[in-house]
Order: C-alpha cells, then sequence, then structure tokens
C-alpha cells in the first residue's frame, strides 16, 4: 500500500512546472481533481463517411472486372509501346487478339506473333503509357502487389491465351 501511495504522489507531483523553476515565493499549482465528461455526456460522433471509391478519376474504369478500353489505350498504342521497348521487331504486323482490357489505370492485352502469344500489362499515369510487363508469363510480383483486382484476375488467374 505504500508503494501504492509513494507512486500517487510523485506521478501528481510531476505535473506543471518544477518547483525549482518557479520564483522564490511563488507557490507551485496543484493538479485538480475534476473528472473528466463520462462517455454518455459527449455528443455523438457524426457517421464515419465511405471509404474513398476506387480510382478511377482517370481513366473512368473500375478496379474489377477488366473491361474494354474502348480506345484509351488503342492497340495500336500498345503495339507501339512495345517496340519501343524492344518487345516486338519493327517490322511487327501482327495484332492484339485481347483487349485491351482496363481496369482503374491499368491495361492487360494479348498480342499474335510468330512465337505464340504475347501478354502486355501496362498502366496510364498522367497521359503517358508505362509497360509494366510483357511476356509469356505476366503474373509478375508487380502485377499481383499493384494491379486492380480486374487486371490480376486477367493476367494471373486466366487460362493462358491461345491463338
Amino acid at each position: 500500500m505504500l508503494a501504492v501511495s509513494a507512486t500517487v504522489t510523485l506521478l501528481a507531483a510531476g505535473c506543471g512546472t518544477p518547483p525549482e523553476l518557479n520564483p522564490p515565493g511563488t507557490t507551485v499549482p496543484r493538479p485538480s481533481a475534476t473528472a473528466s465528461p463520462s462517455a454518455s455526456t459527449l455528443p455523438p460522433q457524426p457517421p464515419l463517411p465511405p471509404p474513398p471509391s476506387s480510382p478511377t478519376a482517370t481513366t473512368g474504369f473500375p478496379d474489377s472486372p477488366a473491361v474494354a478500353c474502348g480506345g484509351r489505350p488503342s492497340a495500336a498504342q500498345v503495339i507501339t509501346l512495345l517496340k519501343r521497348r524492344g518487345m516486338l521487331a519493327s517490322s511487327y504486323n501482327g495484332r492484339v487478339t485481347v483487349g485491351p482490357m482496363c481496369a482503374g489505370t491499368w491495361q492487360w492485352s494479348v498480342l499474335d506473333t510468330n512465337n505464340g502469344p504475347l501478354q502486355a500489362v501496362s498502366e496510364i499515369r498522367g497521359n503517358t503509357l508505362r509497360l509494366i510487363t510483357a511476356g509469356t508469363d505476366v503474373c509478375s510480383i508487380e502485377v499481383r502487389a499493384g494491379a486492380p483486382a480486374g487486371i490480376r484476375s486477367a493476367a494471373c488467374d486466366a487460362l493462358p491465351p491461345s491463338l
């Protein structure tokens, strides 16, 4: 009991300005014993706002499912991006067989090549189309961790595309 009493006294003494810092002749203020209001006396809190919607402001596409991109980006833009990145020869004359499919700001496409289907995952940032990954298996860590659900489903969960 003595230890509890000493602890309470030390805690109460720790509040306010230390006595050695007060000018000579002044008294040390003591904490009041006023109780704080109970939870029942607090005003009711407004309901929480709904969670933010999926990031569709830039493209207008929901996170899931992946849907046709409607030309933003176009198949030609995806092909140009893959040519610029060295994933397709500059003489490539093939076509996009699936997509581009969009979810959020990401896209997924499948292209016909002489070596079989080539998948591509890209993202629009600002007004720039950026290649995330391309190949026969595009379910990379970046896609699994960062892509919207619709793109993850198309790139990782669907059967491999065939021509």
